[in-house]
């Protein structure tokens, strides 16, 4: 199985998120965490299957959220660098590639 590793602010975004929609209404942040952990299942198991939105980054679309997973798939390394609204300024994830030695 290929390695994964998460951007950090990636995971802050799916905690803030979570933390949103678990204050509009009681388990509806546990209800879209468990959506992240479904797409990331199926990031693992099929991790070419979404199609290159920049570069080597896909993105794959969370089941009844209006967020995606950025992620890359490079010499068996996954590597999640954003968890987005589909709303947001697309592409403001690249910004981070800086801050890593990620090369995908």
């Amino acid at each position: 199985m290929a390695e994964l590793i998460y951007h950090p602010e990636a995971l802050s975004e799916a905690r803030e998120v979570a933390v949103y929609y678990e204050s509009n209404r009681d388990g509806l942040g546990r209800e879209f965490l468990k959506a992240v952990d479904a797409a990331i299942e199926r990031i693992e198991q099929f991790p070419e299957a979404w199609r290159k939105i920049s570069g080597d980054f896909r993105r794959i679309l969370l089941r009844r959220f209006p967020y995606g997973i950025i992620y890359s798939y490079l010499n068996d390394v996954i590597y999640v660098v954003a968890v987005m609204h589909l709303k947001r300024k697309p592409g403001y994830w690249k910004d981070r590639l800086e801050d890593t030695e990620w090369e995908g």
